[in-house]
């Protein structure tokens, strides 16, 4: 299989008429009384569209983005783009690094070089990784997806076909955050004999979607017969996740018309999810530059991934996971989890509160575990939130996982 290097290019035409857009929007009428108790706040959301069209530097961002080597390749008909960092140090040992959803390659950011030339960043060469970031099927520049059905266990297949079939690695190792802790979950659990081991930032079961009422995550999250103090604590604060699951489980298709059409809406759905989801307080750009949101809606509007990036959700349901093999644990390459303290369960309000939480639940023993870890600070964002701990916690797990310079 080939791949070919990729340079990060949107035609003039495209941001053209993507301001153009923005700047023809029909807004919905506001009225007294309106807040982000409804939903994205509406003169935050034509601040945000106005500085989207008037202000923002796409062309700064893509230089940014290209001083990274890029690639693409086709592995069964599905496009792949990828950052490859090659690593600086005495044996590094390669790494495949994936996002989720609503997020970027370009959420990576932070995280990429430190893990590549340790040595350049206050750290031991002895830890360095051949760092490699691909956007999922149907997101960004792994696009167009030519048919349904990309679910996350054929991601998992994909990337080890990537890895050792294109990249030449005998063995690698694999991390990730939201869908990308699932993709890497299915690695360490269908391919652990091609794997070092596995990090993840939280945890996600591999069987999450196939509850009864799938739509409906808080079943899975709070089981119906959870006691009723503890539903009453727990359940406001899932309401920051409920609706996107629900539509994009059911309807993504039904979504991404209006999406696809409309940047200010996409605007709003995209970034509802950073609000909500990363550590901000309720202020958005306490978590991101103003830059880095626009520069994540420029990528989903340009590349029209929308769509297909949506649908990952859906391909859970028509393709229930399916365990293959009954071995314990379950995810048996070995593994390291970190915790960020911005999703951290109510109640739990210190890093040692959160690993106490972890070890005495059922979780703990899907997995091999090898390393542990919490921290304050981050939300679901982890790699952009808090890249030092992502980046001093990948390093700590693999440190003992590699293989020994010089043994047979």
């Amino acid at each position: 299989m080939r791949m070919e290097r990729f340079e990060v290019h949107v035609a003039d035409d495209v941001l053209e008429d993507l301001r153009r857009r923005i700047g023809a929007s029909r807004w919905p009428p506001t009225a007294d009384g309106l807040s982000w108790g409804y939903g994205f706040d509406w003169a935050y959301l034509r601040d945000l569209a106005e500085s989207w069209r008037d202000d923002f530097d796409w062309r700064a961002v893509e230089r940014q983005i290209n001083g990274f080597a890029h690639y693409r390749t086709v592995i069964d008909d599905i496009p792949i783009h990828f950052i490859r960092e090659p690593g600086r140090g005495p044996a590094p040992i390669p790494l495949i690094l994936t996002h989720g959803w609503p997020w970027t390659f370009w959420d990576m950011q932070k995280v990429i070089r430190p893990l590549a030339d340790p040595a350049s960043y206050g750290g031991d060469p002895a830890d360095a990784f051949d760092v490699i970031v691909p956007s999922l099927p149907g997101f960004a520049f792994s696009t167009p997806l030519p048919r349904a059905g990309i679910s996350s266990m054929v991601i998992a297949d994909l990337w080890r076909t990537l890895m050792t079939d294109v990249l030449g690695y005998a063995r690698f190792a694999a991390a990730g955050a939201d869908w990308g802790a699932r993709v890497t979950g299915q690695l360490g659990h269908k391919h652990a004999d091609a794997l070092y081991g596995v990090h993840t930032v939280n945890t996600t079961p591999l069987d999450l979607f196939n509850a009864e009422r799938y739509w409906d995550i808080t079943g899975y999250l709070v089981p119906y017969n959870t006691p009723p103090e503890i539903r009453a604590r727990v359940l406001p604060g899932l309401s920051r996740i409920v609706s996107h699951v629900a539509v994009q489980t059911v309807e993504p298709q039904t979504l991404a018309y209006a999406m696809h059409d409309s940047p200010v809406g996409m605007l709003a759905w995209l970034m509802q999810r950073r609000r909500d989801w990363g550590e901000t307080g309720g202020d958005l750009e306490s978590a991101f530059s103003r830059e880095h949101l626009l520069a994540t809606a420029t990528i989903y509007w340009a590349t029209e991934s929308f769509a297909s990036a949506a649908r990952i959700y859906a391909e859970a349901i028509h393709q229930r996971w399916t365990p293959s093999h009954d071995r314990k644990p379950v995810i048996q390459a070995p593994a390291g989890i970190t915790f960020l303290g911005g999703e951290n369960p109510p109640g739990i309000d210190t890093p040692e509160q959160r690993i106490a939480l972890f070890k005495a639940s059922p979780a703990a023993g899907n997995y091999d575990l090898r390393f542990v870890n919490a921290h304050a600070r981050g939300g679901h964002f982890a790699h952009y939130e808090n890249p030092d701990a992502c980046i001093a916690d990948i390093r700590a797990t693999f440190r003992k996982l590699r293989p020994i310079p010089g043994a047979d």
